[in-house]
């Protein structure tokens, strides 16, 4: 397996500053791994996702992301997106921290798009991504996060068992990097092979990892996705929760209550569009998983 190469982190210009605090990670991880450190309580998060609109339209920046979920949302937890990101520099970085103590609001996890596709039938393509994928983790890593989120699709119609290799191949390359920094990998369902539970299933047994994990994405069912099917085969490596409200609210007390007798503790990030669509999740949130209403 290639070596780490913190360079190409570097030669992004970059955090320049989150490196250096990562230089002395030892290259290779110890056995026993447990995963990453992560809560073990059920609560509430937002993801950024939800409010790209209002960022897009310049309405706040990425270092409001604590005060805008603690006071217009009340919510304990952040889930950042690398495209919503200012140019994160230390300074940046610094500011972030900052924030998030001072409105008491957890960083969760990073959720990473257009850094490259993680199941490739080009070797070549595959190393790149892993490297792209890097910086990231390590600015999750200096945010205090506990993952970085990933998509993994693969080429149309690509040969099952040959994409279960070409995404072993790119995550055990980025697990490398990933694990002495103990930072978590997870896939969200974002279509093509990650909407298939049963091969998702194989590639977890493959790499079999504990820092590799699921994101699974709660969209509404349709007769193109089976949510209750997808969610129950992804709890055993679930690390985080993407909930949309677009499900009833029969459904979605269905759902919390398959993760809860499944043993799941942890965040659900409520990733719904809009601020009327995030306080109903909210509320149908506080009500099935915290007992609330």
């Amino acid at each position: 397996m290639d070596k780490v190469n913190r360079r190409a982190f570097l030669s992004t210009a970059v955090a320049a500053g989150v490196a250096s605090s990562l230089m002395g990670v030892p290259a290779k991880a110890s056995a026993g791994l447990s995963g990453p450190k992560r809560s073990r309580k059920d609560d509430i998060s937002i993801a950024q996702w939800a409010l790209v609109q209002e960022i897009r339209d310049g309405k706040w920046k990425n270092s409001d992301f604590p005060r805008i979920a603690r006071e217009d949302f009340d919510i304990n937890g952040i889930e950042f997106v690398n495209t919503l990101f200012e140019l994160p520099t230390l300074s940046h970085l610094n500011r972030l921290q900052r924030n998030a103590e001072k409105y008491n609001v957890t960083m969760i996890l990073i959720m990473v798009d257009d850094e490259g596709e993680t199941c490739d039938p080009s070797r070549e393509t595959r190393i790149q991504t892993a490297i792209n994928h890097r910086k990231w983790v390590d600015i999750a890593r200096y945010l205090g996060c506990h993952s970085i989120r990933t998509n993994c699709r693969g080429p149309k119609n690509a040969p099952k068992d040959q994409a279960l290799d070409w995404a072993a191949d790119c995550y055990n390359r980025l697990l490398e990097y990933a694990v002495p920094a103990g930072i978590g990998i997870l896939i969200e369902n974002h279509g093509g092979l990650s909407n298939d539970p049963d091969w998702m299933v194989s590639l977890f047994k493959k790499v079999n990892n504990p820092y590799f994990g699921s994101y699974p994405d709660w969209r509404g069912p349709s007769k193109e996705f089976d949510n209750i099917n997808y969610i129950r085969k992804m709890l055993p490596y679930a690390a985080g929760m993407s909930y949309r409200n677009q499900p009833t609210e029969e459904q979605t007390a269905r759902l919390i209550k398959l993760c809860q007798d499944a043993g799941y503790k942890g965040w659900y990030g409520i990733e719904s569009s809009g601020r009327d669509e995030i306080k109903k999740g909210k509320k149908l949130l506080d009500k099935y998983l915290l007992g609330k209403g």
